[in-house]
């Protein structure tokens, strides 16, 4: 049995938009779950870019969603909000949240949540969630990944650019990745990656007309956007796709777009966290289909950097925004027992 729920939790908030210092640990009432929700004692919580542009006010949560970061976390299901199966009670899970995540305890929508799968670790089962669920409708529902196309992911070396590869090569494409460092091209390689180009040294859009022979990529993952956006179109070959997820070179470009109609382009873009607990719910069940295999049988896992202490959330934002990691970042929630 589980025992009695305390009536506090610590949580870490952002005490007003600013840099990491503005992550603060604050005592709080444990939420109630709601219908269809489930509450989460949180064993790990994951950390990710959208988290860093929250804390600078950049990114505000959806209407209703707890106003703490945090948008993937794995635990033990300890209570449960109406229209919830009774034998969800107790299970090991990992959870997409719409925020709250760097919390002792947090809610989530039970459709949102998967069961962790035999042999991973909670601290990778926390690491799963966000980039898998982005991973996996943008490059695949989104973008239509098909087996023996040519697929370039930039930021090969980030938590999405890890996920991405290894996806990829197991549904059979050839995969492209940038990165910014050997090291960083290193461990996309050893991912899978058939060619890894370090962007600081080589202009990928010739690496990748000459690994393909001057036809190009069909399909492009950017979190880049500014300069990238007509490099990519440069780069992808007739009919390519190229799939939006993050400018971390800014949103707006000059750009020639003769080139998307000469090419007869698909250039789109999506995000995760204000799409409806309905379709996340949606992008879970096709995980548990196709994805969930892959993972108990050690073919796409999460590459692990480091762990923080979920106080020490501000270090974990520090780290995160100085580039200088390869795949995810987790806090560890300590718990009184």
């Amino acid at each position: 049995m589980e025992n009695k729920l305390p009536e506090t939790m610590t949580a870490v908030e952002i005490s007003e938009p600013g840099g990491p210092e503005v992550l603060k640990p604050v005592g709080l009432p444990l939420p109630t779950p709601g219908a269809g929700e489930v509450l989460i004692r949180v064993d790990h919580a994951g950390v990710n870019r959208p988290d860093c542009l929250q804390r600078a006010g950049a990114y505000p949560p959806p209407k209703g969603a707890s106003p703490l970061p945090g948008l993937e976390v794995s635990g033990k299901v300890v209570a449960l909000g109406s229209g919830v199966a009774a034998d969800m009670m107790g299970q090991a899970v990992m959870a997409l949240t719409p925020g709250g995540g760097y919390a002792q305890y947090t809610l989530a929508p039970a459709s949102n949540c998967i069961g962790v799968p035999a042999g991973v670790s909670m601290a990778k089962a926390a690491a799963i969630p966000e980039t898998f669920f982005t991973v996996w409708h943008n490059v695949f529902q989104r973008g239509g990944l098909k087996e023996s196309e040519v697929f370039l992911v930039h930021g090969g070396s980030s938590g999405i650019g890890t996920t991405a590869i290894q996806l990829a090569k197991a549904f059979g494409a050839a995969v492209i990745a940038t990165a910014g460092s050997e090291e960083k091209c290193a461990t996309c390689r050893e991912l899978g990656a058939d060619l890894a180009i370090n962007y600081r040294e080589t202009d990928f859009v010739q690496a990748v007309r000459e690994f393909t022979g001057g036809r190009g990529s069909d399909l492009i993952l950017d979190m880049v956007g500014g300069s990238y956006i007509e490099r990519n179109y440069d780069a992808s070959a007739e009919d390519g796709r190229i799939v939006q997820i993050a400018f971390l070179g800014g949103p707006k470009a000059e750009v020639n777009f003769a080139k998307l109609m000469v090419k007869r382009l698909t250039h789109t873009g999506s995000t995760l966290r204000l799409r409806s607990v309905e379709f996340k719910a949606q992008v879970a069940r096709e995980l548990e289909a196709h994805v969930l295999p892959l993972i108990e049988a050690g073919k796409a896992l999460p590459v692990m950097h480091s762990t923080f202490a979920l106080e020490e959330a501000a270090k974990a934002h520090a780290l995160m925004e100085s580039g200088d990691l390869i795949g995810k970042i987790v806090l560890e929630v300590a718990h009184e027992r």
